[in-house]
């Protein structure tokens, strides 16, 4: 029997409404956008007022228009972002899987944490704490690492003024060996890492760049420490770096940026 139940928050999908409205006519006032959605008036200036207080539309004070704010702009702006990135990201992220066989991790910042943007997995049967979607923290792991120590500084002083969590045998919580690592990170262009976030797993990771020069993500391959011999790491390592090279010239980063294959 199918389900004819009604989830949908009225309040949320005529907010929307507002939001899409807008994108596609641009600015609009309140009496114009009351008539495009069928809505009173009334009920549309306090959808405008809700929204504007959160950023997502500004008014023009001029016309008395309303059109998108600064955070609907933001959250377009990031989708397109992360959306490019895979495009450019998968196919040597399946590579990688394909050539190793273990798993490998796409991870981007949030904040002052690490998100898991996509993983492709081993056919080994481990369970390593990166999954799709999964925020994690940024002083352990490989590409969590790598994102902390090409962060800007201030956010690397949140983080070492925090408490620093414990995860495995090697997962670093003194603040003044983590700065080091980071420093150290930061020269290499890359971590290899074993014990730090799961324990028995490793982690080699590279910094992928965009336009701006800036690091906007990492890319890692993470799997049994049993299995990492040198001949082995040496292997990976060297593949990550290229893998990550071609994905940021992809992205725009400029040829001969350290960690970007020159053209």
């Amino acid at each position: 029997m199918s389900d004819s139940r009604d989830y949908r928050i009225a309040a949320v999908d005529r907010a929307l409404s507002v939001l899409e409205i807008l994108s596609e006519k641009g600015e609009l006032g309140v009496t114009e956008m009351a008539a495009e959605l069928g809505m009173t008036k009334s009920l549309v200036f306090r959808i405008l007022h809700t929204l504007e207080a959160r950023g997502y539309v500004a008014k023009n004070e001029t016309s008395s228009h309303y059109g998108l704010g600064y955070r609907a702009w933001h959250l377009g702006d990031e989708a397109a972002k992360k959306r490019g990135l895979l495009l450019v990201a998968e196919p040597q992220m399946d590579a990688l899987r394909d050539r190793f066989n273990e798993n490998v991790n796409l991870i981007v910042r949030d904040g002052l944490n690490a998100l898991v943007v996509t993983t492709r997995e081993s056919r080994h049967s481990m369970r390593l704490y990166a999954a799709p979607g999964r925020h994690g923290p940024l002083h352990a792991g490989g590409g969590s690492m790598v994102l902390l120590a090409f962060a800007p500084a201030e956010v690397q002083a949140e983080m070492l003024s925090g408490p620093l969590t414990h995860f495995a045998s090697k997962t670093i919580t003194d603040p003044v060996e983590l700065q080091r690592k980071l420093a150290r990170i930061a020269l290499d262009g890359f971590h290899v890492t074993r014990n730090d976030l799961d324990e028995g797993a490793f982690s080699i990771a590279a910094p992928i760049y965009g336009p701006g020069r800036d690091v906007v993500a990492a890319i890692s391959v993470a799997g049994p420490v049993a299995r990492l011999d040198k001949d082995l790491q040496s292997r990976i390592l060297k593949d990550v770096l290229a893998s990550a090279a071609v994905i940021s010239v992809g992205l725009g980063a400029p040829a001969g940026m350290p960690g970007v294959a020159a053209e």
